[in-house]
């Protein structure tokens, strides 16, 4: 390669690096904090309809949803970081944030990509319900239903 050469590439290079830069700050200027509302847990992969039903429930409390992501299982817990500044969307503890926030990188920026492509998600009991259904029957929830006793009758005796 040609010194000429190596300095065009040296240039590109140099050139692609501070459209990034600027392409992050433009970004980060837009933000909104939408990482900073949310926080999703591994959860053990359902194996019966005990597991599904314990997963119906947590979908039965506010602000919760489920989602399988690259064969896992997660629940989202929508909640806001208490140090999400209200005025700026910008972190009041930057400087200290815990290793986690860190460690995120535009490329997962929920401002800027698009659809999460979730295998599946569930934002209420009732869509996991429709889904135990397909998986486990239609009658899927009659177990849940109290059983009606029969009374029995009381042999009529000799006095």
């Amino acid at each position: 390669m040609t010194d000429g050469a190596k300095t065009k590439k040296k240039a590109k290079k140099k050139a692609k690096k501070k459209a990034k830069k600027k392409v992050k700050k433009i970004q980060c200027g837009k933000c909104e904090g939408l990482c900073c509302r949310y926080f999703a847990l591994p959860i053990e992969d359902p194996e019966d309809w005990d597991d599904f039903d314990d997963i119906r429930w947590f979908l039965c409390h506010e602000n919760i949803d489920v989602f399988v992501e690259d064969g896992d299982w997660y629940m989202n817990v929508r909640n806001k970081c208490k140090y999400l500044s209200e005025k700026n969307y910008k972190c009041d503890m930057y400087e200290k944030r815990p290793k986690i926030c860190r460690g995120y990188k535009i490329a997962d920026c929920d401002y800027t990509s698009d659809d999460y492509g979730h295998e599946l998600q569930f934002k209420s009991d009732r869509q996991m319900e429709e889904y135990m259904k397909i998986k486990f029957g239609e009658k899927v929830l009659d177990k849940l239903n109290p059983k009606k006793k029969k009374k029995k009758r009381k042999a009529k005796g000799k006095r």
